[in-house]
């Protein structure tokens, strides 16, 4: 069956890749972005099945247009402030009042579904690795605080919902982390340090499928992880992309995590794969292997960051 699915942010990385999923099956889509890190190149130049509408999600006016211009049946919450760690007041309107907004709109609509993106970086300094969906929530950054807050009043509302914490979700378009920082600077020959981080990460495929699990109107409600369960260090993403450029340069530095940083996220999806019998078919090694072909095809558009430059500038990790 069609749906209309209203995607906020569905400029970024994950917006745009699920706005040309859905178009490509037929649906009708409405990307809601102020385009601070989306990118409008990411979308079809025109679909008739796509309607565009450029705004802010923290103007409640903005998003009450939207929807009721639209009408959409599902709503994929993909916007997300995060560009300055220090900007929390940017933050908190897009991640927690935009939240809101987005989640009263789709009330007022009555949506049958109402998918939520939320952050690994939600659950803070973890006790335990792989980190339960059960674990408590502590974030300590403007991004992470921001978008629990977003979560947690999703969680308050009557809305037929699902929010994932997600892992690092590779594929087109990624222009956030290590990998597409390791390929710009190493095909420029530009110095690099390797932070002593674990992270996983998760193949775009992937994600699609668990997403199109969770747009189904039966679908589990609640809070799950999104990822592969298993953790890589920052060295290995940067030994994958220097031989996959040709890289032959000296010693890389390693330095540890920054005070805003995590040394080890890596989420444990089991909960997920019981609730929704999903469960992720790319490996680590394949997962990098693609996205690097990716970005051999189509370059790196941009890229940023929710972490705070290092002081001697530079040099990514």
């Amino acid at each position: 069956m069609s749906m209309r699915i209203l995607i906020t942010g569905g400029a970024g990385c994950l917006g745009s890749n699920l706005t040309e999923r859905y178009l490509v099956a037929g649906h009708s889509v409405c990307v809601l972005d102020n385009f601070a890190t989306g990118n409008r190149g990411s979308l079809p130049e025109s679909h008739e099945g796509l309607t565009v509408i450029e705004g802010d999600v923290s103007v409640g006016a903005t998003v009450d247009r939207a929807f009721e211009d639209f009408a959409p049946t599902h709503v994929i919450h993909s916007a997300a402030a995060y560009k300055d760690p220090d900007d929390w007041l940017t933050d908190a309107r897009t991640n927690v009042e935009g939240t809101i907004h987005v989640i009263n709109a789709a009330r007022k609509a009555g949506v049958k579904r109402f998918v939520n993106f939320h952050t690994a970086l939600g659950y803070g300094r973890p006790d335990t690795v792989p980190i339960p969906v059960d674990a408590p929530a502590r974030p300590f950054t403007s991004y992470g605080i921001s978008k629990q807050g977003g979560e947690d009043y999703l969680a308050m509302s009557d809305l037929n919902w699902v929010s994932f914490r997600l892992a690092n979700v590779t594929g087109p378009r990624l222009a956030i982390g290590p990998i597409p920082t390791f390929y710009t600077r190493l095909k420029a020959d530009k110095p690099c340090f390797c932070s002593r981080t674990i992270r996983d990460f998760i193949d775009m495929d992937d994600f699609f499928a668990i997403t199109d699990l969770a747009l189904q109107d039966d679908a589990p409600v609640g809070r799950y992880n999104v990822s592969t369960g298993t953790g890589h260090t920052i060295r290995e993403i940067f030994d994958i992309v220097a031989a996959h450029v040709g890289w032959q340069g000296g010693e890389v530095p390693e330095v540890d995590p920054g005070a805003d940083d995590v040394p080890a996220v890596v989420l444990d999806p089991s909960a997920t794969t019981k609730a929704f019998g999903w469960s992720p078919r790319y490996s680590f090694a394949e997962t990098i292997s693609r996205m690097l072909s990716w970005y051999d095809e189509h370059g790196v558009v941009a890229i940023f960051s929710h972490l705070r430059a290092p002081e001697d500038d530079g040099k990514a990790g």
